[in-house]
Formats: structure tokens, C-alpha cells, sequence
């Protein structure tokens, strides 16, 4: 019989599908339903240092209210909810330690020092690993990408030094050369990446003339950058990749594993068809495995990555030096196999 078994940052999974960092992973009974569906381990729903920003600034409004006290006041205490933070790790500690699979928290911060502090924070929860989500939308003229670069690399240094769990970075895919900046953070100690963020993006409405917002859902085949890269770093780096994006059933996961992913991220096929889909894909994965004669995910994965092909002196399929071969040798036209 197959297994399903592999890892991540060093945490055992009993399989590859994780469900990644969102509103779902906030929910006790989705967390049930996805631990009764198979999933391997949970990315808790992000903290953002904006939200903790701005409920300080809340903070600072109501204690300020009370600058003009008068005899007739009952109370000079204003009345506080606990703050975003605290509650955030209360949450956090309460769900490890319901579920009974790995659980991995995600933080998105600004300052250096906030990215530290809460850092070590999270790791006070207990959880199994932090997920540190880096992206630089650019607002600014004035900054070069080795700036941004040499920033975050500081950031995620200081982070791996103040803490003991396992670090995964999960990025952005518009570096300017993604290989050389994993390769570096690589070299800093983290042990994974998540390949890729995928952010929320404007929007107009035309009619009102305004901006609107909107939940931006992966689509089929957005995964397939992340299977370049996957592809592209497996056999060079020590850190795990864990491939993200447009991850809708069985047969996306097997293509990512077969690249040189240790595992994928679940989020918007849950989100359109349930729980259910992790059951489904798992599925798929061991009657795919079976079917090839495949014991362990470790027998096939990275079987198809380019370090692998070049081992074999193969087609280099990663490479843009192949474009104009795969458009004359491509598997599909206008989107039928031939």
C-alpha cells in the first residue's frame, strides 16, 4: 500500500495537502471538517502589523477622550476591547490546540522590529512554524530591487536568529531574479518557501467611477509558474518548496510534486467546492501512485525537475532558451492535445 507521507520545513505530513492561510483557517468547524477531509497541516490565518497599527491608533482616541475630566465622571477607564494581538495569539494557541495536525502561523509586518517581535510572540503559541509573508508592491520611485532585497534578507535573518521553529518564506513572483534571492534565503537558514503570495489587486467600477474591491480567486493553471520554479531550485536548495496558486485537484498536485515541490497549498478550491476537494485529491494522488507502481511521494518527486533533466541530458524544459522548441513542439494547441 502507497503513502502519502512527506515533509515540510522539517514538520512530518501525512500527506501534501495543506490548507493555506486564510478566513477558512480561522474557522474551528472548518478546521474539523478539513482534518475529517485528510488535510496534513493548517497555515493559520495571517497577522497583519496594519491591523495592529490601527488599533492603536483606536486606542489612542479613546484614552484622549478623557483629557477633559470633570467631577460628575463615573469612570476614568475607557472601555478597550483586549487588543488585536492578544486576541490573534489567543485564537492561535486555542487552535493548536484543537486540531490535531501541524499548525502554521502567518505574519505579515512592516518594521523590522515589529517582524521580530511578533515572531517570537507566535513562537510562544506553540505552533509548529511560522510562514512569513514578504512582498514590496512598488510605491516608490526612488528604490532600487537590491534595496528591497538586502531588507528582507536582513528581516528574515534577525527573524531566524531570535527564534527556534522552522521559518518559511513565502513570496512574491515578481523578483527580478526569484532563483538568486531564494538561493539567498536559503543561505539564511529559513526552511521552506512558499511559492507564490498571491495579493488582492484593484479594481474599477466604471459606472460609479470608483474604486472597488474585490476577492480575487486563483484559476486552473495558475500553478504552473510555481512549477517552474519548483522545478528550477529542487536539487539546489536545502529548503523545502511548497508550491501555491491555482491548486484545484489531484492531478495539479502530482504535476508539482513531480517538478521537486514537497507539498502545496490549498485555499480557493475550498473555497468553491468545500473541504471534500482535499479528500478528492488525495484520492487521485494514491490511485495515480498506485497505478505507476510508486510506493512514496520521495520516489517521484523532483523526478521531472530541471536538475534531474539535466542530469539525464534531457530537454531543458525550464529554461527560456527552449521557447521557440516548445512553441514548435508544444503538447497542446489552442488549448487541444494532439
Amino acid at each position: 500500500m502507497n503513502s502519502l507521507e512527506t515533509s515540510y520545513m522539517g514538520i512530518p505530513l501525512k500527506s501534501p495537502v495543506i490548507l493555506g492561510a486564510s478566513e477558512l483557517s480561522s474557522h474551528p468547524d472548518t478546521l474539523r471538517r478539513a482534518e475529517d477531509a485528510g488535510v496534513a497541516a493548517i497555515v493559520y490565518k495571517s497577522l497583519f502589523e496594519e491591523q495592529v497599527q490601527l488599533e492603536n491608533l483606536q486606542l489612542d482616541e479613546m484614552l484622549e477622550e478623557y483629557n477633559d475630566i470633570h467631577a460628575e465622571m463615573i469612570t476614568l477607564h475607557p472601555e478597550i476591547e483586549r487588543s488585536d494581538i492578544e486576541y490573534f495569539l489567543n485564537l492561535l494557541r486555542k487552535t493548536k490546540e484543537s486540531v490535531s495536525v501541524p499548525v502554521i502561523a502567518s505574519l505579515n509586518a512592516v518594521n523590522k522590529s515589529s517582524w521580530i517581535k511578533y515572531a517570537k510572540l507566535i513562537e510562544e503559541t506553540g505552533v509548529d512554524g511560522i510562514e512569513l509573508n514578504l512582498y514590496q508592491t512598488p510605491t516608490r520611485f526612488d528604490r532600487d530591487g537590491v534595496a528591497v532585497e538586502s531588507w528582507q534578507l536582513d528581516v528574515v535573518s534577525s527573524i531566524r536568529k531570535n527564534i527556534t521553529i522552522p521559518i518559511g518564506v513565502k513570496l512574491s513572483s515578481d523578483y527580478t531574479n526569484l532563483l538568486n534571492f531564494a538561493q539567498q534565503l536559503d543561505q539564511s537558514g529559513v526552511d521552506g518557501l512558499v511559492l507564490f503570495n498571491a495579493f488582492f489587486q484593484p479594481d474599477i467600477d466604471i459606472e460609479k467611477e470608483k474604486h472597488r474591491k474585490s476577492f480575487n480567486f486563483s484559476k486552473r493553471g495558475d500553478y504552473k509558474k510555481s512549477l517552474r520554479y519548483a522545478g528550477m531550485l529542487y536539487g539546489r536548495i536545502a529548503a523545502d518548496v511548497c508550491s501555491s496558486r491555482g491548486i484545484f485537484n489531484g492531478d495539479d498536485v502530482i504535476k508539482l510534486l513531480l517538478s521537486g515541490a514537497s507539498c502545496v497549498q490549498v485555499v480557493s478550491a475550498v473555497y468553491k467546492h468545500g473541504t471534500n476537494v482535499i479528500t478528492e485529491i488525495n484520492k487521485t494522488i494514491s490511485s495515480w501512485m498506485e497505478k505507476k507502481g510508486y510506493n512514496s511521494i520521495e520516489d517521484f518527486r523532483g523526478k521531472l525537475s530541471d536538475s534531474v533533466l539535466n542530469k539525464n541530458d534531457s530537454m531543458l524544459i525550464y529554461r527560456r532558451a527552449q521557447y521557440i522548441d516548445l512553441l514548435l513542439h508544444s503538447d497542446t494547441i489552442f488549448g487541444e492535445e494532439r
